[in-house]
């Protein structure tokens, strides 16, 4: 399959600490690429290299599209998210005061003022209501829309925020441990949403400590211990490789 998101070499060093250290990895179309690794791996940190939350030392960060390939190292988020590449966050980052289809709303007209003049209200930008009930019934949340965002559950507001994330309309996803905190039931949701999305062809790069949530959802692992990748594959390889148990339990 082809290439979506290159990340060649990336090293991010915090005083000596190097908290990424020469991590290279692809993500390919229409794939699911699962990111895991004990506290303190740099997980988060390279997620906030390649969404531009964080700026590299060194190494290239790389967005292939049907034009070529655009360089995204070091760029303002908002030129990520133009280009792009989305994020939903661990902490759901939602207005806990707007309902969910305002929520939805403002996330649409944030979005296309990324690729157009801005606008004083939804309004005046057509077809926005529609798209936010479509994203409300795509996430599940479809007989919520009415609820304001500080009223649901812990995972309802994790939907909430990959259905922002995808107002943009994202070339590739990043996901930052969306099953955290949940019921084995909000999981499951959650699981679902995934695979629902991976159907549609999205690729997603997936951070997330549950392992069992990480293999049943991934195209391939990668796993990293102290700012390296320590063993990368298909899921059942990854699993069965011994030093992921050296890197998890000191054994």
């Amino acid at each position: 399959m082809r290439p979506v998101l290159v990340v060649e070499d990336v090293r991010k060093y915090y005083g000596r600490v190097a908290a990424v250290d020469g991590v290279s990895l692809t993500i390919e179309e229409e794939s699911v690429v699962g990111l895991i690794g004990p506290n303190g791996a740099g997980k988060t940190t390279l997620l906030d290299i390649i969404s531009g939350v964080v700026r590299p030392d060194t190494g290239r960060i790389k967005l292939v599209t049907g034009e070529g390939e655009v360089d995204l190292t070091g760029r303002p988020i908002s030129y990520i998210t133009r280009m792009g590449v989305s994020r939903a966050f661990q902490i759901p980052n939602v207005f806990s005061g707007l309902t969910v289809l305002d929520n939805l709303r403002t996330a649409l007209i944030a979005s296309r003022r990324l690729y157009t003049r801005p606008t004083r209200s939804y309004e005046a930008l057509p077809g926005v209501d529609e798209e936010a009930h479509r994203l409300a019934s795509l996430v599940g949340l479809e007989d919520r829309v009415e609820v304001e965002a500080s009223s649901l559950s812990h995972g309802e507001r994790k939907l909430l925020d990959i259905a922002m994330a995808l107002t943009t309309k994202p070339r590739v996803l990043l996901l930052d441990e969306p099953t955290a905190g949940l019921s084995a039931v909000e999981k499951g949701r959650i699981v679902e949403l995934i695979e629902g999305l991976k159907r549609r062809g999205i690729p997603m790069l997936v951070v997330e400590h549950d392992l069992d949530v990480v293999f049943s959802v991934s195209d391939r692992v990668v796993a990293m211990h102290e700012g390296k990748v320590l063993v990368e594959g298909k899921p059942e390889e990854v699993r069965s490789d011994p030093r992921l148990r050296v890197a998890y339990f000191g054994e």
